[in-house]
């Protein structure tokens, strides 16, 4: 072990090779919970100073790759598919679903990236690509970008955090044992939560933060945003609604299927990819929320885990397995944060986590054991972890 206690890269390493060998995630070892012995500024020192820098050719050939690639499946989509013998137009059809989805989830990542200035050196540049990107797969930039601001500010914190916040499990609605209690019914919750999540958390601020009123993202005057903000969520909602009339117009010309396969099947993916990412990235048995009056900003952003997705972190531009590194320093831009996360993980220690587990399989534990959060001692206060007992 580590000096402190802690377990050393080697030995961390050696867990998770165990780990993969073994088909399953690595032990649920808690994360430590006690104020860490490090700081941010001692966590920054052990990156290399190049890592913080923003290449605007650098960024931009992403953007050009994701965007080519996704041309390149959607001339596929409008003159290839169409005409294969109906066997194989079937079957090709869910492959063009799924991989565009996936590349239009790395297009997302990006537009996501300029929403923490870390695109380039020039917020005017990072908000214009952001607002393209990001209207063309419906969302709102600048009103997530304000919400994902203040998730950033405030993870871990079960008053403050925007997203995923866990509830107690006195706040749980009476049917909840029925719902997680059963195979069925934690399929179906699932289900429902990568299908309709992300559209409703944008509506309806389903899974976020209580407000002391209706909060919606596209509500300039919601609760969620402050009165300097107001003016760029109608930028927002234009950007959103001539990307809607563009659709609209194509629907009449070519036919509403058209514009289901061609476009809105793979945004459909495109967003579950989006709840689960999140999901994954904030929801484990080793990660500890904080009341207000034991939250702090360092503890917070280090209570989430990075996972391992394969071929496809690379496709999602390492939003996957790179978060720990993303919460730290989320200006730092994504082609410098696998380094950076190999730098910071000696200093971290047990306070970085990682789990290798395979996603689906993940998700499916999660889904059974991460139900609501409640401190280890009853009645207590601070530190609430995960459990599933009704």
């Amino acid at each position: 072990m580590g000096a402190g206690g802690r377990m050393t890269e080697k030995e961390r390493e050696e867990q998770e090779q165990v780990a993969r060998a073994t088909g399953g995630g690595a032990a649920v070892q808690r994360s430590p919970v006690e104020k860490p012995p490090f700081t941010l500024g001692q966590i920054k020192k052990a990156i290399p100073p190049h890592c913080f820098e923003r290449s605007v050719l650098r960024s931009f050939s992403y953007v050009a790759h994701d965007l080519a690639t996704a041309a390149a499946l959607l001339y596929l989509a409008v003159a290839v598919i169409p005409a294969l013998p109906s066997p194989l137009r079937y079957a090709a059809w869910p492959l063009y679903w799924v991989a565009q989805g996936c590349v239009c989830t790395g297009v997302w990542v990006i537009a996501h990236e300029c929403g923490h200035h870390a695109f380039s050196d020039h917020a005017l540049l990072d908000d214009a690509v952001g607002l393209a990107l990001h209207s063309a797969l419906l969302v709102p930039y600048f009103s997530w970008k304000y919400s994902h601001r203040r998730h950033h500010s405030n993870t871990g914190s079960l008053e403050r955090d925007e997203v995923f916040v866990p509830r107690t499990k006195e706040a749980l609605p009476w049917y909840a044992p029925y719902v997680h209690g059963s195979p069925a019914g934690r399929l179906a919750h699932v289900a429902v939560q990568l299908t309709l999540g992300w559209p409703l958390y944008l509506a309806t601020n389903a899974s976020g933060r209580p407000y002391p009123r209706f909060a919606c993202h596209f509500d300039p005057y919601g609760p969620i945003y402050g009165d300097r903000e107001r003016a760029q969520i109608f930028v927002s909602d234009a950007g959103v609604a001539a990307v809607a009339f563009g659709l609209y117009k194509l629907a009449a010309a070519f036919g509403l299927w058209w514009v289901v396969r061609v476009y809105a099947v793979p945004l459909l993916i495109v967003n579950a990819w989006l709840v689960l990412i999140t999901y994954l990235q904030h929801t484990h048995p080793a990660l500890p929320h904080y009341d207000s009056g034991e939250w702090d900003w360092l503890r917070g952003a280090l209570a989430t885990v990075d996972r391992d997705y394969g071929v496809l972190n690379r496709v999602f531009h390492h939003i996957t397995d790179t978060h720990v590194a993303h919460h730290l320093f989320s200006t730092m831009p994504h082609y410098h944060a696998v380094e950076a996360t190999r730098a910071i993980r000696p200093v971290l220690g047990d306070y970085y986590q990682f789990d290798p587990t395979p996603v689906a399989k993940a998700t499916w534990r999660e889904a059974r054991e991460c139900i609501y959060v409640e401190p280890e001692i009853r009645n207590s206060k601070g530190v609430f972890w995960y459990n599933s007992k009704f």
